[in-house]
């Protein structure tokens, strides 16, 4: 049966980008969700080269473009940066991260943001936790025969963060709001 327009049914799967942005290593994992169902569709890392900073940007945006193209995601959630000890690594890293969501942006798809913080709290239960616990959730949630490594963890559990939260209220979309105190806003 097809429909003369288009719509999501309750248990569509949608496919989620999770991306961990990093200057060296950018973490990247796909995930679709079904109902409540989760399932693991790829992850992987972008690493780039000892070079200058415009040629690691454009491997990273270059690179998350070929995985949408590869994967067709249709929502991306990407994890914000942290302010640093060392606010040059944290310019550093924010400028990794602008690349990987240019690169979303770029295939037209929205882009919600999550803390650190928000992400291990929505995998883990626990906000500080450390990132062995991450891939071990992670590994659990979503079946996998292995743990991910490091960097593709932290990108599944940014897609895990956004399917369970970021996903909306019942049918009211979220991507775009923050969370404050447990609040939208």
């Amino acid at each position: 049966m097809s429909y003369p327009f288009p719509f999501s049914l309750p248990h569509s799967p949608v496919r989620i980008l999770g991306i961990d942005p990093g200057l060296r290593v950018t973490g990247f994992g796909i995930l679709d969700k079904a109902g409540q169902k989760l399932a693991y569709v790829a992850s992987g890392c972008i690493k780039t080269p000892d070079a200058e900073l415009p040629e690691r940007l454009r491997v990273i945006l270059d690179s998350l473009g070929e995985v949408i193209a590869q994967h067709q995601p249709q929502q991306v959630a990407v994890e914000k940066v942290f302010v640093n000890v060392n606010p040059q690594s944290t310019l550093l890293l924010g400028q990794a991260r602008g690349a990987a969501i240019c690169a979303a942006v770029l295939a037209g798809l929205p882009v919600a943001e999550y803390t650190a913080l928000q992400v291990k709290q929505a995998v883990v239960g626990n906000g500080h936790a450390k990132k062995e616990q991450v891939q071990e959730m992670v590994r659990r949630l979503l079946e996998l025969s292995g743990s991910p490594s490091p960097d593709a963890a932290d990108a599944l559990a940014c897609a895990i963060c956004h399917a369970h939260g970021g996903m909306g209220l019942g049918a009211l979309a979220t991507a775009g709001y923050r969370m404050k105190k447990g609040r939208l806003a």
